[in-house]
């Protein structure tokens, strides 16, 4: 960046007194280079107070970024339309920055340090000319957890601003604490920094639009979006490409999961974490409303986090998990009373929308949600349904997580929830039964970096697509894949006491092309049969691929299954499954000798099981 730190006599203000707004040298110095750099009219260190969010907002309204909905039915809460040709990640345009080109792995794109920040300086500069440059300070975690990380985001968009105020713990308190620790890592005693991210909207032009994420440096730039997981670098950013990084040199896990606690009726709740790719349920599942029959039983289902989870070892032995986010930022389109009436319940007040439609009373709309017509689309065009949907197909809302009817207070435990069970999960039509369960934590692993999905709106790019998504981490890993999958394994340790695997597809298809479970609430007799296995109540019918359960044993009461559905719902192909782990060798085999031979050796174990 120093190559292009203009003179302090171009810059409208006196940048080293607007820079001064922390304890912390080191962050002073990085705010005042960036100003520099970027030459804004002013600076904002942001506090998160309630004062600042409604000046944000009054700005926001003023100049139309921000659309205030129907005050009766939707109170402080607002519509932003994003630029047309900026409404999902970039994958193709997302890049880990690594000294050394294997260390991001096959499953990134690369490019060097040195050329990613000439680029990035280059875009940068003189950017923030005639804008404010907003500082951030915030913490991934309750503020009190030894395994929350904090960062600062610099930024040019008030619409960032205000959507990190509700997806982390933003403003003095997380100042405070990266003070605290930056001063322990002056005098030796402590190594934790903070993450800094640079982010500019730019022109929005799609053709200077880049993410670079330096996990050495612990460095994200993000310049040309104002799309979330562009541009809200707490998120995806920080949370999973660089917090991955940072787990693997400090020995925990960053992973794309929900955590929920599943509540019995004796008042017993064990804790699962689940991994899907985007679109493919997590909130749903997160959200969870038990079926009637359960809930006049007493069953609970608690909602500690939708997308991220970070995980470490407990003094017992047993993983920990905490919800590094404090907010929900969820796909609208098909969120309804029937898939997830939690989430809807919870977006009725104080939620910003992004890209969805409108109705006549100036109430959010998208597809799924009711039978009314909208009166506008995601552009704020008069709503014609022949020039496409109402509501863009990754159309969010920004929400804090207490706002939900089943939200956890454990997601403010600062030593996390004990983890019971892993899940993994992927849109599968064909071939991949309801659930099974993993014979180890070796074979669990080989589970999770073999899932596979159909590819959703969340990217760009087509929709349909089946791809490999180990652990629902293949845009969000920040290293090699073949590493991350060696540092999954080198949990297992003797005085380990890890959580059982599992593996579900609520998405098999019939041959009429129909779903032949019903999900949503329903997804809740899977769980139970989960917990059970984890207690050791009930015993399954092991195969090759893991254990499957028993029809018996999965509570099917109130839900009619046909003949073929409990077959292919239950059952197991080994033709199927031959070529689907000849496919998997095929694929393992794309990360070269860095690939774990404890992994290879799984899956040559199961194939040769198989008759292959």
């Amino acid at each position: 960046m120093a190559a292009r730190l203009q003179p302090l006599d171009q810059i409208p203000f006196d940048v080293e007194k607007n820079a001064m707004g922390s304890q912390l040298d080191a962050l002073n110095q990085w705010v005042m280079d960036v100003a520099r750099l970027t030459q804004p009219d002013r600076i904002q260190w942001c506090d998160g107070s309630d004062s600042e969010f409604d000046a944000l907002v009054a700005q926001m309204e003023a100049d139309g970024t921000l659309v205030p909905l129907n005050p009766q039915t939707h109170p402080r809460s607002w519509l932003h339309r994003s630029h047309p040709e900026d409404v999902a990640r970039v994958e193709h345009l997302t890049f880990v920055c690594t000294s050394e080109r294997d260390d991001a792995g096959p499953n990134n794109h690369w490019m060097a340090p040195a050329d990613a920040h000439e680029k990035m300086d280059a875009l940068f500069a003189g950017c923030m000319r005639g804008r404010t440059m907003y500082v951030i300070p915030y913490c991934m975690g309750p503020i009190a957890s030894p395994l929350a990380r904090c960062g600062v985001e610099i930024t040019d968009s008030p619409y960032v601003v205000a959507n990190m105020r509700i997806m982390t713990r933003m403003g003095a308190a997380a100042l405070a604490r990266i003070e605290r620790e930056g001063t322990m890592g002056a005098l030796g005693a402590h190594d934790s920094t903070f993450v800094r991210g640079l982010h500019s909207i730019g022109e929005l032009d799609p053709e200077r639009r880049f993410i670079m994420h330096f996990p050495e440096e612990l460095t994200i730039q993000s310049f040309g979006s104002g799309y979330g997981g562009n541009a809200l670098l707490g998120k995806k950013c920080h949370a999973l490409r660089i917090a991955s990084h940072q787990a693997r040199e400090e020995g925990w896990l960053a992973e794309h999961m929900l955590i929920l606690g599943l509540e019995n009726p004796q008042g017993e709740t064990h804790y699962i974490a689940a991994a899907f790719p985007s679109a493919c349920g997590k909130t749903n599942l997160a959200m969870l409303i038990p079926p009637e029959g359960y809930r006049a039983e007493g069953w609970k289902v608690w909602t500690v986090g939708d997308d991220i989870c970070w995980m470490r070892p407990g003094a017992d032995g047993r993983l920990y998990a905490i919800n590094p986010e404090a907010g929900f930022f969820g796909v609208a389109p098909g969120t309804s009373r029937k898939s997830n009436p939690n989430a809807l319940s919870t977006i009725q007040h104080d939620t910003i929308f992004t890209n969805v439609g409108l109705t006549a009373d100036n109430e959010p709309w998208w597809e799924g949600l009711d039978n009314r017509v909208p009166a506008f689309d995601w552009r704020g065009n008069a709503y014609d349904c022949n020039k496409g949907p109402a509501a863009h197909p990754n159309a969010r809302f920004t929400v804090s997580a207490r706002q939900c009817p089943s939200w956890s207070p454990k997601a403010e435990d600062a030593q996390g929830v004990p983890i019971s069970a892993i899940v993994f999960g992927g849109r599968r039509a064909s071939l991949v039964p309801l659930v099974f369960e993993a014979r180890d934590w070796t074979h669990g692993v080989l589970v999770g970096a073999a899932m596979g999905s159909e590819t959703t709106a969340a990217a760009t790019g087509a929709v349909g697509v089946m791809r490999r998504d180990p652990m629902a981490m293949k845009p969000f890993c920040g290293y090699n894949f073949a590493d991350y999958f060696a540092h999954w394994l080198s949990f297992d340790k003797p005085d380990a006491k890890l959580p059982k695997i599992f593996h579900v597809n609520w998405f098999r298809k019939g041959d009429d092309g129909k779903f032949l479970w019903p999900g949503f609430g329903d997804n809740m007799r899977v769980l139970e049969w989960m917990i059970r296995r984890v207690n050791g109540d009930v015993d399954a019918v092991e195969t090759p691929i893991g254990a499957i359960p028993h029809v018996d044993h999965v509570n099917l009461e109130g839900v009619p299954l046909s003949e073929e559905a409990k077959a292919k719902l239950f059952g197991f192909d080994d033709a199927g499954w031959r070529a689907e782990f000849e496919s998997l060798g095929e694929f393992l085999s794309e990360f070269g000798d860095r690939t774990p031979e404890a992994l290879k050796a799984e899956q040559a174990r199961i194939a040769q099981a198989l008759g292959s």
